[in-house]
């Protein structure tokens, strides 16, 4: 098979969808690998590395397309992208379906079948969006407490205080990987943690694993919690879906200005009614007197780190597609045909079927 990896042109991403080391492996096994010149130099990876494993090297960003039987993206096809793929290719990246009406129809006019890392589960597990979602929650600690900054409009507040002054309050929505990694990162600080969930059972792992508050989660709790937060992250995730709603403008209107909400949920249309996306380049806009910092790709400024992290996990799927073909790299790994959420012609995945209003279709695998 022939595995196409272009270059990421979504404004600010500089993450590859492929390490050298893993182009190496496929052309061992016989397949081709074809690599857009440049791809990898955002993430530290040079063009020289990437001929060094075997990968063919094209200037092109379409002729990656036109060549490969498989592409494999880091993130969501773009508009200009749209029309270079066809039917009987296979797309392999993040799509985040349930948050973009266009971008869904124009994959199912491509006649492809697009395989989104983030809805692929294992034991009600997300194993391809895990290490993503780990990095984005620590990050949004490190963002989040740099945006209470006073000189970048924030409340002045030093997350972890000093000897004789309180620390700061962080209220985490969502004890999943990106919430955990977040209150690790703010405990790490020395800040005051709050998690809000739903689970019971994983209030309780929370309670005895980590050194945080843990707090019911509804509207009731929130209302009582945010006057008194200095960062708000927003961590909610229903696989495949849209992120509900948790937050409304009148609620927001409670938090002190100057404070910050990082809403980690914005790929998938965010948890918060203020919400919308920015990027790396202009991060973070102000609502009710809240800083929001909304980027869609956070990880992404973390290029080599999250290369590498990505790549760990979706080589095995990578190398089983290249391998066997999409139906029995589905029996190798039970957890594929969750990811395949479009297919030639057909939308194969109910939650983004029911979030956005259009027939579904179940996989054929």
């Amino acid at each position: 098979m022939v595995i196409g990896v272009p270059k990421e042109i979504k404004e600010q991403e500089n993450r590859v969808a492929l390490l050298p080391s893993a182009a190496y492996q496929l052309t061992r096994r016989g397949h081709a690998v074809v690599v857009e010149v440049g791809a990898g130099v955002g993430s530290g990876f040079s063009d020289d590395e990437y001929r060094t494993a075997g990968a063919k090297l094209v200037e092109e960003h379409a002729a990656v397309f036109a060549e490969a039987d498989l592409i494999v993206k880091v993130k969501e096809p773009l508009a200009s992208e749209y029309a270079l793929l066809r039917k009987g290719q296979l797309l392999f990246t993040y799509l985040h379906l349930a948050a973009n009406k266009t971008l869904t129809e124009a994959l199912l006019k491509t006649g492809a079948t697009c395989i989104a890392y983030e809805t692929i589960e294992v034991n009600r597990r997300l194993p391809l969006l895990e290490p993503m979602s780990e990095i984005a929650g620590r990050m949004s600690i490190i963002v989040g407490g740099y945006f209470l900054a006073k000189h970048q409009g924030g409340k002045g507040v030093l997350l972890g205080g000093v000897p004789g002054v309180l620390p700061g309050k962080v209220v985490v929505i969502g004890g999943g990987s990106a919430g955990v990694n977040a209150a690790r990162m703010a405990t790490g600080l020395g800040a005051d943690v709050t998690i809000l969930e739903v689970d019971l059972e994983r209030m309780r792992f929370l309670d005895i694993t980590m050194h945080t508050h843990t707090l019911f989660s509804s509207e009731a709790s929130l209302a009582q919690i945010l006057p008194t937060t200095d960062l708000l992250v927003g961590a909610v995730l229903v696989p495949g879906a849209k992120a509900p709603k948790l937050i409304n403008r009148e609620m927001l209107r409670t938090m002190k200005p100057g404070s910050v909400l990082v809403d980690i949920a914005i790929d998938q249309g965010g948890c918060v009614e203020t919400s919308r996306p920015t990027t790396h380049d202009d991060p973070v806009f102000t609502e009710e007197g809240v800083q929001h910092y909304c980027v869609a790709n956070m990880p992404g400024a973390y290029a080599r780190t999250a290369t590498q992290a990505l790549t760990n996990v979706t080589y095995p799927y990578i190398e089983g597609l290249a391998d066997l073909g999409l139906a029995d790299a589905c029996k190798r790994h039970a957890g594929l045909p969750h990811g395949i959420n479009v297919q030639e012609g057909k939308l194969t995945i109910k939650p983004v079927a029911e979030a956005l209003g259009m027939e579904y279709s179940p996989a054929s695998v």
